[in-house]
């Protein structure tokens, strides 16, 4: 049984969507050329992080298991994502985290809407999941943060969020983009 103790030094995370939430989602994205962020993204990336929070990204990859690119493409996408990250505001993603299985021909129990990566990532990062919040522009992100049991599990109408609002929970709160989901996170770490 873990005591009180452990849990102060538990972090709160933001757990992010990738494509479609941070990223214009061009469909199996995996070149870094293709890769272009939504406006204000990276800013609003900078201001969780300076509040505190870790930033996570959980994301479906199953172009790998389609053949399309592997888990080392991924990983470098990852690597040149963060470093063009370092370069606009000084930060980087904490942690990346995918699932390359198929949705369909495949058993995995990794794939969002479960909540496997998010726990993952709070066992790895030291994230306290009760503190935390997710956010991405499908309704299968919105499961997962709400099957991880997060604070807060948000919707993005980028990306596939105008498709997905109708799939949602009825009390699922929907932002236009990122940058807002991250002011009202802010604006709730203040008055919380």
């Amino acid at each position: 049984m873990l005591d009180s103790s452990h849990f102060k030094d538990l972090k709160p995370a933001v757990f992010l969507d990738r494509d479609g939430t941070l990223n214009h989602d061009i469909g199996y994205l995996h070149y870094f050329k293709d890769f272009k962020w939504i406006e204000g993204v990276p800013e609003a990336l900078y201001k969780l992080k300076k509040a505190g929070f870790v930033l996570a990204v959980i994301s479906n990859q199953s172009g790998v298991a389609r053949g399309y690119y592997t888990s080392d493409e991924v990983n470098l996408l990852h690597q040149q994502i963060d470093r063009d990250l370092m370069d606009k505001v000084g930060i980087t993603i904490d942690g990346w985290y995918f699932c390359t299985h198929h949705p369909i021909f495949s058993t995995c129990q990794c794939r969002k809407p479960s909540p496997m990566l998010l726990q993952k990532a709070a066992e790895d990062l030291k994230i306290n999941l009760h503190d935390s919040f997710m956010v991405g522009d499908k309704s299968l992100d919105v499961l997962a943060g709400i099957n991880a049991g997060v604070k807060g599990s948000y919707l993005v109408l980028t990306g596939f969020g105008l498709a997905d609002r109708f799939k949602v929970p009825a009390e699922t709160k929907i932002f236009d983009d990122f940058p807002k989901v991250a002011s009202f996170i802010l604006d709730d770490q203040i008055n919380n």
